[in-house]
């Protein structure tokens, strides 16, 4: 196992919540009105079938499991293999794939006050030697406050030697988005720093009530908060005054939003969508030139709404339907089309479709997938002509594998 350093812990890292004194507006969640045609994936045939001949692709190509098991214990000293784990993101640079999840080594449940953040790498032709390192743990302590509660962990890179990692966690009972680096030459760990969140000229920290005082201080409503926040894996550019700005998505409870930022440190609020929804959780985003492309589930109805964004008017698109999703989705482009990756709501298996960008109603399934076995929460990357999907098993493996674009995204 590969030696990680750790540099010093920093003291004075938190900072007291700007706000007004305001009250809060709420948006309560309702069903959406006046929507731009209802899209059924699952009814779709073809789609179907094509579906099938993926999900045996899926399992063929599986590439590793990344969650610490009794054989990785064994082999490395420790003790407690994962009882649960869920949640990932990864990267490849080099031939080395970086992955990052959440563990719980108590419980095989899912449990915010038990849990762990980790991060996992291992060569794509050796992953039998991987390296699996602790970032932090429910009972740690940061700068003097007790870490009561943890959940999503991801990471994002931009390029060089730098991976940053990001993950939810509640210093003394408020969650933040906390984040360090990973250094990919010298194995190096920075040490751990909360997120910051601007509305305006409003710059919290990235926390549950850093966001609500800075989005009432420029007297934005916005739907209910609550538990964890979330920062969603993809990342995707635009060209702002000379300097790219990385665009993704936000979240907690039925609150969901459009961020951005400069260094992936401190991100700016940038909207939420304009109609009423019930929206809930992860929203996937991603930014083609002027236009950002939007999709979350609703929890009430159990249909995933898609929209876009116009960046320079401010202004949202009427949102199109899609029926049966539920959890994490994602985007990816491929060929210059762009595609949505969805999950049903027996999260057992994925739909990917082609979006019409002209006319987003007349967005297309390429294939639902049934795995027949759980797969959930997942998260894809493009290298080369080969689509890189990780995924959540039962909550008990973490788990990459790959599907050939040109075998099932041949344009018409």
């Amino acid at each position: 196992m590969t030696e990680i350093k750790r540099e010093l812990p920093l003291e004075g890292i938190f900072t007291p919540d700007i706000g007004t004194g305001r009250a809060d507006t709420i948006i309560a969640g309702v069903p959406i009105n006046g929507y731009n045609g209802y899209i059924r994936p699952q009814d779709n045939r073809a789609a179907r079938e094509l579906g099938d001949k993926c999900a045996a692709d899926v399992v063929l190509n599986r590439i590793a499991d990344f969650e610490r098991t009794p054989e990785y214990c064994a082999k490395h000293g420790e003790d407690s293999p994962d009882l649960m784990v869920h949640v990932s993101s990864f990267v490849i640079i080099d031939g080395i794939i970086y992955m990052t999840y959440y563990a719980n080594i108590d419980t095989d449940a899912e449990d915010h006050r038990r849990q762990q953040a980790r991060l996992a790498f291992c060569s794509e032709d050796n992953p039998e030697d991987m390296t699996v390192v602790e970032l932090q743990r429910v009972g740690d302590t940061l700068d003097g406050r007790k870490i009561t509660d943890l959940y999503d962990t991801i990471l994002m890179y931009k390029g060089g030697d730098e991976i940053y990692l990001l993950w939810t966690a509640a210093p003394d009972g408020n969650y933040h988005r906390l984040w360090c680096t990973f250094n990919i030459k010298t194995r190096t760990l920075s040490p751990v720093r909360p997120n910051r969140f601007r509305v305006g000229k409003v710059t919290n920290d990235f926390s549950i009530t850093g966001m609500k005082a800075a989005l009432t201080a420029s007297r934005i409503p916005f739907k209910s908060m609550w538990s964890d926040i979330g920062i969603m894996q993809k990342l995707s550019t635009r060209v702002e005054n000379g300097v790219t700005m990385y665009y993704t998505g936000a979240y907690s409870g039925n609150f969901n939003c459009i961020i951005k930022s400069a260094d992936l440190i401190t991100w700016e609020y940038v909207s939420a969508p304009s109609f009423a929804n019930f929206s809930q959780w992860e929203n996937a985003v991603y930014v083609i030139g002027d236009r950002l492309w939007y999709f979350v589930r609703q929890i009430e109805c159990a249909q995933g709404f898609l929209t876009s964004y116009d960046l320079n008017a401010g202004a949202w698109e009427r949102p199109v339907l899609v029926a049966d999703t539920q959890s994490r989705s994602d985007f990816f482009v491929w060929e210059d089309e762009l595609y949505l990756v969805h999950a049903p709501i027996d999260r057992n298996g994925f739909g990917i479709m082609r979006i019409d960008r002209y006319d987003p109603s007349k967005s297309a399934p390429v294939l639902v997938a049934d795995m027949k076995d759980s797969l959930f929460y997942p998260f894809t990357a493009v290298y080369g002509d080969e689509l890189y999907i990780s995924y959540t098993v039962a909550r008990k493996h973490i788990r990459l594998s790959h599907i050939s674009l040109p075998k099932y995204f041949k344009k018409d």
